[in-house]
């Protein structure tokens, strides 16, 4: 993987660097763990010119579904595959832990997608989310970078690969299992809820 890194990082040069805010005005953090990773072994990638690419991104990306969530509410996130469903859970814990939740939801699977969108839906101003997303993005970008820089030198590259898959695997497992509890907890909620007579 770092070798395919390698070479592309060596083709592209400073584009490589717009590739990476690219990808993370998506969502990358493979590719930021594994470009840090490829510039702690060689001096094919500048980590300070990496943060800052992927903070660029990342910010960006966050902006465009705030103003998407602003604009046109749960609408924005309909078309995502169980994107109601994520943008409710996003909602509820904005309105529970407010600017800790926009500086933090970068980190929280299964919610991160609409998070910005439940942000704007709700009517947080933009002047305080661009501030405080700003901040998040950096936290981000500074953390997967730091993480794939060190993780590298602690486990070695012949085992970063199995690292990052094995994480892979028990962050879905956990997703999951929180999935299947809240839809048993829903259902339990409904057939608990009491029924209306009927008319007569």
């Amino acid at each position: 993987m770092l070798e395919e890194l390698a070479r592309y990082w060596e083709q592209w040069g400073a584009l490589a660097y717009f590739a990476a805010a690219t990808w993370a005005f998506f969502e990358g953090e493979t590719f930021v763990l594994f470009a840090a990773a490829l510039g702690a072994k060689t001096d094919l990638v500048d980590p300070w010119l990496l943060m800052i690419s992927v903070w660029i991104g990342s910010y960006a990306g966050d902006q465009l579904w705030f103003f998407l969530g602003k604009r046109y509410g749960a609408k924005a996130v309909r078309r995502i595959p169980g994107g109601e469903k994520q943008l409710g859970r996003a909602s509820a814990l904005l309105e529970r832990y407010g600017n800790a939740f926009v500086l933090t939801f970068r980190f929280i699977y299964g919610v991160r997608n609409v998070a910005s969108a439940a942000c704007g839906a709700a009517g947080m101003s933009h002047t305080k989310f661009a501030a405080l997303n700003f901040i998040a993005a950096g936290l981000w970008a500074a953390t997967f970078v730091a993480a794939g820089w060190f993780a590298l030198e602690l486990v070695g590259e012949d085992n970063l690969i199995y690292l990052l898959f094995a994480a892979g695997v028990v962050i879905l497992t956990i997703v999951v299992l929180r999935a299947r509890a809240r839809n048993r907890r829903e259902a339990a909620e409904a057939a608990a809820a009491p029924t209306s007579p009927p008319a007569g």
